[in-house]
């Protein structure tokens, strides 16, 4: 059985002082869940005090991005190394965000998710399609190519131990939410490839998430598609009681 993991992003979202006040308020809501992997991704000037405020917690720190080199001049940059010097365990790559606003490529996708693997980091990669070309009937074929070319040279262990969080991009920030069967669909086709690609103890171990308008009210029916494993929260992950209401609907 694969463990369900509901990681919050935070985005460009809260202060430091902001960030600690809310994994404060987080913290007791959670602490008796064992059997959900529970995770938030804060901005990186908040990474070390909300990763002192959750020592000893069962919540797990992650980062919203990084560089695949180890150290060098690349100004405004972040490697595995430092993200890992400040407690994370996570790095999300390859958000549509990113793909959209800041041109990554899926070839700068595969090189940060082989950079977070050899880090010891586990990378959480994103996929999905955009509302056009849904409406074009190409979703699997784009998925696909994002899924194919992400995990590109991997071993079918390192995909086996690490987070595909499947994210329509027309439902990330709408309000718009995948009907929980459409969700089931595209992450039972990206399980089926990672099988085809990588074999079968892979496909059985790699978690799925869904991510895009996730909410107290939806996440419950979601969840319990059998290839959801879980979710990547935007904003819904901004408030304590919010969250861990979407953490206890993955129990």
């Amino acid at each position: 059985m694969r463990k369900p993991i509901v990681v919050g992003n935070w985005k460009m979202h809260k202060t430091v002082e902001e960030s600690v006040e809310l994994v404060e308020e987080l913290k007791p809501l959670v602490a008796e869940i064992g059997d959900v992997e529970i995770g938030v991704c804060p901005p990186f000037t908040s990474l070390s005090e909300v990763s002192r405020v959750l020592r000893g917690s069962n919540i797990n720190l992650g980062a919203q991005d990084m560089y695949w080199e180890p150290q060098g001049a690349y100004t405004g940059e972040i490697s595995a190394g430092m993200l890992l010097s400040v407690g994370c365990r996570y790095v999300i790559v390859g958000h549509s965000e990113r793909r959209t606003y800041f041109g990554e490529t899926d070839e700068w996708v595969n090189r940060k998710v082989r950079a977070a693997l050899e880090a010891g980091l586990v990378p959480i990669m994103c996929v999905g399609e955009t509302l056009e070309q849904r409406q074009k009937g190409i979703t699997q074929e784009v998925v696909d190519r994002q899924v194919t070319e992400g995990l590109r040279g991997l071993s079918p262990e390192q995909v086996a131990g690490m987070v595909i969080a499947y994210e329509p991009v027309w439902a990330i920030g709408t309000g718009l939410t995948a009907e929980p069967e459409q969700a089931q669909e595209v992450q039972a086709f990206i399980r089926a490839r990672i099988r085809q690609l990588f074999g079968e103890e892979a496909a059985d171990s790699v978690r799925i998430q869904y991510g895009g308008s996730i909410k107290p009210e939806n996440a419950r029916e979601i969840f319990l598609q059998p290839d959801v494993d879980g979710g990547l929260v935007g904003g819904a992950s901004l408030e304590a009681d919010s969250f861990a209401r979407i953490v206890r609907a993955a129990m």
